[in-house]
């Protein structure tokens, strides 16, 4: 079998909280937390007060899973990758 495996890399992010809250957060099972501490301060989250919604700052953290998705080498096609 002729298989050239290309490697995706997949990135997420995880919920927007307060900064404070942040420290604790995981990724998902099978992602790797690339930031630390509190994460990155680059969102808003919303918090619903009787008729109003506040909008306050928060972090949160970016997560990366690498996958590996078979591919056949140049040339090379099908189920099994054979060429002529």
């Amino acid at each position: 079998m002729k298989q050239c495996d290309q490697k995706l890399l997949i990135r997420m992010k995880t919920k927007c909280v307060p900064c404070s809250l942040n420290l604790e957060a995981l990724c998902p099972a099978g992602y790797t937390k690339i930031t630390n501490g509190t994460g990155i301060p680059d969102c808003r989250y919303y918090l619903e007060i009787k008729t109003h919604t506040l909008s306050f700052p928060g972090c949160r953290h970016h997560c990366t899973k690498e996958l590996e998705q078979p591919e056949c080498c140049q040339g090379r096609w099908g189920p099994d990758c054979i060429g002529k």
